[in-house]
């Protein structure tokens, strides 16, 4: 890509996601859904004046990191913990079910070899973490109960969705179930999940120290995006790109990283208060483009939309997607109204399940018929989550207190 044509892009990208998401924002709708529009609008399945790249999938990537960071700094850990018991009922649940249903669906109703059903069921088992948790900041309510236990609940979803990507990805790569190549990415991806919190821990305090010391003005942001682009090139160095087939999907390694600093780091109040203030204004100009590539991912013109087959697929699939997702949060004991925000806060497939229908595609798993069907379900449990939370939110929000 020349210079001029990716700040053109860059230009458009930045200049479209602020001002559609005003707009949402003026019609009483989250602005991470302005955003979204932006892509989808400027993307193939509209205008066609863009199309993702891999320079604005990194700065993409870079948004959801930082994004996460800064979750983590305003997250009481106290209460994350607190939330632990029932994230894992709601991310376990919201994994098994998604996964099972996709996978009878596909092959009982609709005939569907092995390792297809499977890499269906797969897709509709992932969680954007990003989209999740900025409708809950855009709601404010990323630090109440169920904030937390959605926070809680889509890293871990995540990090199965993640291990289950790259045992998938290994089968298609390799022909066939292989249980020593299974065992691998196995080893790899829990090797790399144990270490990131603990070097989060002492990272931090290395932030800390040196601030307190030698602090001038500029350290933190630089530190911490270069511990951005440093822990994103360790993922890959250390394979994730041979098992999980591309680096966009290795860099999704590197975001569990940035959630554990950020609660490390708001261990100090006042230091985690001047981290956010130095990191805010980057985050804000980041964060978006991640958003907008989402919807620039979303080539609704590949669509068919006057074949039967696809709206039987797309909707049946629909639904299961949504379902599957309700199964973790009703597992809880919790009153209906924060069991069904907690479901619908779990619905969006965003990026996440774009890379699985990706690899399904490229690998000659799916044919078109079936990666479009796919799109139009990651794109509708994408696009409507926002608008019911919102809807409840507005509806039903005194109830659920703090």
């Amino acid at each position: 890509m020349e210079a001029h044509t990716f700040f053109l892009d860059l230009l458009i990208i930045l200049l479209s996601a602020r001002v559609l998401a005003e707009l949402a924002v003026m019609l009483q709708i989250p602005a991470v859904m302005g955003e979204l529009c932006a892509g989808i609008v400027l993307g193939p399945s509209l205008l066609g004046v863009l199309e993702p790249n891999e320079v604005l999938r990194m700065l993409a990537e870079i948004g959801i990191i930082l994004l996460l960071f800064e979750v983590g700094l305003e997250t009481d850990v106290r209460r994350l913990i607190e939330a632990g018991n029932q994230s894992l009922l709601v991310a376990f649940g919201g994994l098994v079910v998604p996964f099972g249903l996709g996978y009878f669906t596909a092959s009982g109703l609709f005939g569907m070899p092995l390792l297809e059903s499977l890499f269906i069921g797969g897709t509709l088992t992932a969680t954007s973490i990003g989209i999740t948790v900025r409708v809950l900041a855009d709601l404010n309510r990323h630090n109440a109960r169920e904030g937390q236990i959605v926070i809680g609940a889509a890293v871990l979803d995540d990090i199965l969705g993640v291990v289950l990507l790259a045992l998938l990805y290994e089968f298609s790569i390799g022909g066939g179930i292989n249980l020593v190549n299974a065992g691998k990415v196995l080893l790899f991806v829990s090797t790399f999940f144990i270490l990131a919190p603990v070097s989060a821990r002492l990272i931090s305090k290395l932030i800390r120290w040196v601030d307190l010391r030698r602090g001038r003005p500029g350290l933190i942001p630089t530190t911490i995006i270069s511990l951005v682009l440093l822990f994103s090139w360790l993922a890959h160095a250390f394979g994730a790109p041979e098992i999980l087939g591309g680096f966009a999907a290795g860099l999704a390694l590197s975001r569990r990283f940035f959630l554990p600093l950020g609660t490390a780091l708001h261990t100090d109040q006042a230091f985690a208060d001047r981290i956010e203030r130095q990191m805010t204004p980057i985050i804000q100009l980041f964060t978006p483009i991640f958003f907008v590539m989402v919807g620039l991912s979303l080539d609704l013109s590949q669509v068919d939309w006057s074949s039967a087959f696809i709206w039987q697929f797309s909707l049946l699939f629909l639904l299961v997607a949504i379902a599957g997702k309700f199964a973790g949060a009703v597992l809880m004991r919790e009153s209906w109204l924060l069991r069904t925000v907690t479901g619908l806060a779990m619905v969006p497939r965003g990026e996440v399940g774009l890379i699985f229908a990706e690899l399904g595609r490229s690998g000659n798993i799916f044919s078109n018929d079936i990666y479009a069907g796919l799109i139009i379900v990651i794109a509708g449990t994408t696009l409507l989550p926002p608008l019911a939370l919102k809807w409840l939110y507005a509806r039903y929000g005194a109830r659920l207190g703090d």
